[in-house]
């Protein structure tokens, strides 16, 4: 019985979200946030990658361990281009910063 109510609900949650994201402003909203979570955490794993802690990379970036640690910090949102530039660079040649641009899904407006 267990198992029916957590595929019902699971049904249910999956119907739910579905109809979410079918709303392009929900949508819209939904990816802006989780591009700003997932960046803090590329920050990390490539500071990471190539083999620097916190303070290594603030000496390199003439900046205090502090900083760079804001920078690294889950929910962060005052990045600059500047700063992120500044923040790969100071990882080595072999990173390198990619930005990409999505436009909105075109939407089609009925007479």
């Amino acid at each position: 019985m267990t198992q029916r109510r957590m595929t019902e609900g699971a049904k249910r949650y999956k119907e739910y979200w579905d109809k979410q994201m079918a709303d392009p402003r929900f949508r819209a909203i939904y990816e802006e946030e989780a591009a700003k979570k997932e960046l803090w955490l590329q920050l990390v794993e490539a500071r990471q990658a190539a083999g620097l802690t916190q303070e290594e990379l603030a000496k390199r970036l003439g900046v205090s361990q502090a900083q760079v640690a804001r920078l690294e910090k889950r929910g962060y949102e005052a990045y600059t281009l500047n700063s992120l530039r500044r923040y790969v660079e100071a990882l080595g040649e072999e990173f390198a910063l990619e930005v990409r641009v999505r436009r909105p899904e075109e939407t089609v407006v009925s007479p």
